[in-house]
């Protein structure tokens, strides 16, 4: 595995007159292109530090539920759930089965690193610019060489386990007499994400993961109105980052400001293609931190071991989460 430098001293590539700063190559080993980006970064001596978070014996889900709203946002299909009875089977037997079928961006997600493209380059990580047949991998013609950088080879790593830390904007933002809207183009800065953790303490270390809460997913639940929890969760607005320091999770539905201060749909002005196609760098949006929110509050810790594994199956470009913090 190569180093990871700084981003100021990462390679520029040209592709067709277009110059881009990215991490392209520099994880990749003998002769094999990374699929991973900065997942590379959790290695077994960060995990085992991360396990000494474990003092509590507390448990915290991350996962929103898979069907909130009637409608998920951006035009994405819901959750739809057919439970099977045995009775009315060939066996004929008591009890059930269930099949379900959902967008893997309708709620907690991870993007996978082909998930959205830099639009110049018209390329995911790595140089990766897979077909539709690509990524629809039938049995027996599964990626096993690892070309495409989908979430399902996470589990030839074992999922991630690392350090999890809460930057809570929310709760800031309260402290301080910040009014904001969750629904709106509101930007969280890098200096307030500084001052968040340097009043908790808070010193970043490799391989940690941080987790941003605006407050997205608790506006749209306490939302009675069922059309207008469909509009906000479809709202093309949401508070964020409006420049980051690493890839993060948050219960918003893009981690950056939407819509971004700067450029446009074009990629321009988000962090998207910069983080998952420049960087390497999986973002994780719509994440349940409400609960973790009040467990750091009432015990002053706002580090934990963070541990997800997505969803196996072959040409993922997006899974839920299925995360969880433990103290």
């Amino acid at each position: 595995m190569g180093s990871c430098p700084d981003y100021d001293n990462l390679p520029i590539i040209n592709i067709n007159g277009k110059l881009k700063r990215c991490a392209w190559g520099i994880f990749d080993k003998d002769g094999q292109k990374d699929v991973y980006g900065c997942l590379n970064k959790v290695t077994p001596e960060i995990v085992a530090r991360a396990a000494t978070e474990v003092t509590h014996g507390v448990t915290i889900s991350l996962n929103w539920p898979l069907r909130v709203a009637p409608k998920p946002g951006f035009g994405r299909k819901g959750l739809v759930h057919k439970v099977i009875s045995f009775v009315n089977s060939p066996l004929q037997i008591h009890g059930y089965d269930d099949e379900v079928e959902f967008n893997t961006q309708c709620s907690s997600q991870w993007d996978a690193l082909c998930h959205f493209y830099d639009q110049d380059l018209q390329r995911g990580y790595n140089g990766s610019n897979p077909s539709i047949h690509d990524l629809v991998q039938d049995y027996g013609e599964e990626d096993h060489a690892a070309k495409i950088p989908t979430l399902n080879h996470w589990h030839a790593r074992g999922g991630l386990a690392t350090r999890g830390v809460l930057i809570d904007y929310k709760a800031y933002a309260e402290r301080k007499g910040i009014r904001y809207s969750p629904f709106s183009a509101h930007k969280i800065t890098i200096s307030e994400i500084e001052e968040i953790a340097s009043d908790h303490g808070i010193e970043f270390r490799p391989g940690d993961v941080f987790l941003l809460r605006t407050g997205f997913t608790e506006a749209v639940e306490s939302t009675v109105n069922e059309a207008e929890k469909i509009r906000l969760a479809s709202s093309p607005d949401s508070a964020g980052v409006e420049d980051a320091i690493m890839a993060v999770p948050a219960d918003n539905p893009g981690f950056e400001v939407m819509r971004p201060t700067k450029g446009g749909v074009d990629g321009s002005g988000i962090l998207h293609p910069n983080f998952l196609s420049l960087l390497g760098l999986h973002i994780g949006e719509l994440w349940d931190l409400k609960r973790l929110s009040a467990y750091c509050h009432s015990t002053g810790r706002f580090t934990f071991m963070l541990t997800s594994v997505p969803l196996n199956y072959a040409g993922s470009c997006g899974s839920p989460p299925n995360a969880m913090a433990l103290f």
